[in-house]
């Protein structure tokens, strides 16, 4: 195998996660040969990396190399595009034209996003792949050609075969070798390296110093699941080179160029039939904290009951968890109070258990209004910034905006 950091280098790559390595490996193994090859991954991963290496390494690397993105070609005209046409064969065929696959004679062709050809050019693909022959649009001579066909998609294949978009044959035609690029959230710490020569790209370009983060920013870039992949990392890098003043980037900075951060996940308390949605983590723990108040009001009501009934077994209460001494204490003065007009179900005195209970804790009632929650998140974190509402608004994952509407709205001193 040719050295790997001598490939990278070559071409840009950047990371030494495990399968990065293994796909590069694949690439290269497989370039002398001219087997059809199937590039997935994700958008944004950077697959079209992966066609010039094989090309590179391949004894066509003299021949012209052609890459075609199939998803961005009318479907009028993607046959027209790929075989050619000859003169009058529609309307504004002023000309005869070559297409991409006469062009490509001798060399290699990539398709990108594959899955978007209509059902009726993938038949004619799949005959270039299986007799090198193909007939331009409104002709009837056949015409040959030899040309290496990788092909690439960031859809799942198999699923639009099973949608009937795609077609089977061809899928195993093109599969002949696949590769798999990993998404960046499975890199590791290829997302550092790769926000670092960014960083410094940008710098080169802009002239200015190259942004670097904080510890905690360095986590959140690591936690941040990057829907966009390589792309969106080199985009959200820029934007932070060139909108921040402070070149040491924290994380509640950072947040802003993350508008879906969620951090550490809360699970959800879902019942059948709320259709109710949550916009924030926030808003769950409150409302796993009303049903939790809820469940206890219920518990609360059952022990009065059974107090009330003479049916609770009198040992239970010689338990040594300050809670439930709490929740008797209650009781008994529930129950003591609901009997000054009516004969007593219970007679406490004769537990003697339920008349020794101490408790040393002053049980204060917590609000769980969601407004008064609010009001004291954003003081804590105005006063955690010194009244900087941009930290601020960064620390509590809103924008500055959302936060001067709340502080005018709640009548906030920041």
């Amino acid at each position: 195998m040719k050295d790997l950091q001598n490939i990278k280098q070559r071409f840009g790559i950047i990371g030494n996660y495990e399968g990065l390595n293994r796909a590069i490996d694949i690439a290269v193994q497989v370039a002398p040969t001219d087997l059809s090859v199937l590039i997935t991954g994700e958008s944004g991963t950077g697959k079209e990396i992966f066609p010039q290496v094989i090309h590179s390494y391949s004894a066509r690397k003299h021949g012209q190399y052609i890459a075609v993105n199939c998803g961005a070609i009318p479907e009028g005209t993607i046959d027209s595009e790929l075989f050619g046409h000859e003169k009058g064969s529609f309307t504004g065929a002023s000309d005869s034209r070559k297409g991409y696959f006469e062009v490509a004679d001798g060399g290699t062709i990539f398709l990108d996003e594959v899955a978007e050809l209509p059902l009726s050019t993938q038949v004619r693909l799949l005959r270039v792949l299986e007799t090198g022959e193909f007939i331009r649009v409104g002709s009837s001579k056949v015409q040959k050609t030899n040309v290496r066909v990788i092909a690439a998609s960031n859809v799942e294949v198999t699923m639009a075969i099973d949608n009937g978009k795609f077609r089977e044959d061809l899928f195993y035609r093109l599969n002949t070798v696949p590769i798999k690029v990993p998404a960046l959230r499975d890199r590791g710490e290829d997302i550092f390296l790769l926000f670092r020569k960014f960083a410094v790209d940008f710098a080169e370009r802009y002239r200015m110093p190259a942004i670097r983060l904080d510890s905690e920013a360095k986590n959140i870039l690591l936690n941040y699941s990057w829907p966009g992949n390589v792309r969106q990392l080199k985009n959200i890098t820029e934007q932070i080179s060139i909108i921040e003043n402070e070149r040491e980037i924290i994380a509640a900075n950072l947040r802003n160029y993350l508008p879906d951060y969620g951090g550490v996940k809360l699970p959800a308390v879902i019942k059948k039939g709320d259709d109710k949605s949550f916009s924030s983590e926030r808003e769950i723990l409150y409302k796993i904290l009303f049903e939790m108040k809820s469940d206890m009001n219920d518990l609360k009501k059952l022990v009065f009951d059974l107090i009330r009934r003479g049916e609770i077994d009198v040992t239970f209460q010689e338990t040594n968890s300050r809670a439930i001494k709490n929740l008797f204490r209650e009781a008994k003065e529930e129950t003591n109070a609901h009997n000054e007009n009516e004969s007593p179900s219970v007679d406490f005195s004769q537990h003697k258990t339920m008349n020794n209970i101490q408790d040393t804790e002053e049980i204060i009632e917590e609000s769980l209004s969601l407004a008064q929650k609010e009001v004291e998140m954003i003081k804590k974190a105005l006063e955690k910034y010194n009244g900087k509402r941009k930290m601020a608004a960064g620390e509590l994952g809103i924008s500055e905006r959302t936060l001067y509407r709340k502080i005018k709205e709640y009548g906030i001193e920041s």
